[in-house]
């Protein structure tokens, strides 16, 4: 009980670090538990890699635990997948894994994933243009007039 309630501790302090930009705290704290599998740790992880925020940037690393973190089905993570596929950074470019993933954060109600998808469509973005799919993603989304 002692170990998992300081594994919280970390967990709580690593988060609180990440947020207010102490990250190399965030990292010393999150590191051990994202090589545990902890999905949120992974994340936030995945997001100081990729940044170099607390720590040298590192591409791989950095889709390694977006790609855990978003297979664990952290909503979250599965929108910075997607973002990772739709720009090519980390992973080579790929529209239909980009949809793929953020199809999956879209799935969990995250709007900001439903409103790229819009995006995606209406501007052909790594998927064919089509307007009526884009007004559909937005209308989810919960905008009537974009």
């Amino acid at each position: 009980m002692v170990e998992e309630n300081g594994l919280d501790m970390d967990m709580s302090s690593g988060i609180a670090a990440f947020e207010s930009k102490h990250f190399s705290t965030a990292t010393r704290l999150l590191a051990p538990l994202a090589e545990q599998g902890n999905p949120e740790a992974q994340y936030r992880m995945a997001i100081m890699a990729q940044n170099g925020l607390g720590m040298v940037a590192n591409e791989l690393m950095a889709f390694k635990y977006m790609k855990a973190a978003a297979e664990s089905g952290l909503g979250l993570a599965q929108h910075g997948l997607g973002f990772m596929f739709m720009q090519g950074e980390c992973v080579e470019q790929s529209g239909q894994k980009a949809l793929e993933w953020f199809s999956k954060a879209a799935d969990q109600g995250l709007q900001g994933a439903m409103t790229t998808i819009g995006m995606m469509y209406r501007e052909g973005n790594g998927v064919e243009r089509d307007e009526e799919k884009a007004r559909e993603w937005f209308r989810k989304a919960g905008f009537d007039d974009l």
